[in-house]
């Protein structure tokens, strides 16, 4: 009857989570010590509306860089190079006061990215900090036509 009694009276595998939550716990606390915080490198201001007593702001620079090869335009001046760009960008951005120094560069989605940053990179050089880029979504042609039933 002993025998019988034993085999009866077997352990039951029990696993003890309390210990592994307190590991994990600590396994938290010790990355999140460790890992870096982000750095804020752009800040994005959002632009504030203007009030009544205020002067109209001066006109927007618009940087359009056409089709590769097709050259670039200044508001509504055309520049067939890049030196020629940075000539107008020099004649716009002088009158100006050094808040007032904005520049909007446009470029349409498939023109290649290294183009645009030549674009960006002269504007840097004319002493502009703020740059703002456009995306030019204009619809193909194809596409405005619906399908005739």
């Amino acid at each position: 009857m002993s025998s019988a009694r034993n085999e009866n009276k077997r352990a039951v595998p029990y696993i003890n989570v309390t210990p592994l939550v307190d590991v994990l716990l600590v396994l938290l606390i010790i990355f999140m010590v460790i890992s870096p915080a982000k750095p804020h490198r752009f800040e994005a201001r959002i632009p504030e509306r203007p009030s009544p007593n205020e002067p109209t702001p001066l006109l927007s620079l618009v940087v359009t860089v056409l089709k590769s090869g097709e050259g670039y335009r200044l508001n509504m001046q055309a520049a067939r190079t890049l030196e020629d760009l940075n000539a107008q960008l020099h004649q716009a951005l002088d009158a100006r006061p050094a808040d007032r120094k904005a520049v909007f560069v446009k470029a349409p989605p498939s023109l290649a990215y290294g183009e645009v940053v030549k674009v960006i990179n002269a504007v840097r050089e004319k002493g502009v900090d703020k740059i703002g880029l456009v995306a030019d979504k204009k619809k193909k042609a194809g596409a405005a036509a619906a399908p005739a039933t």
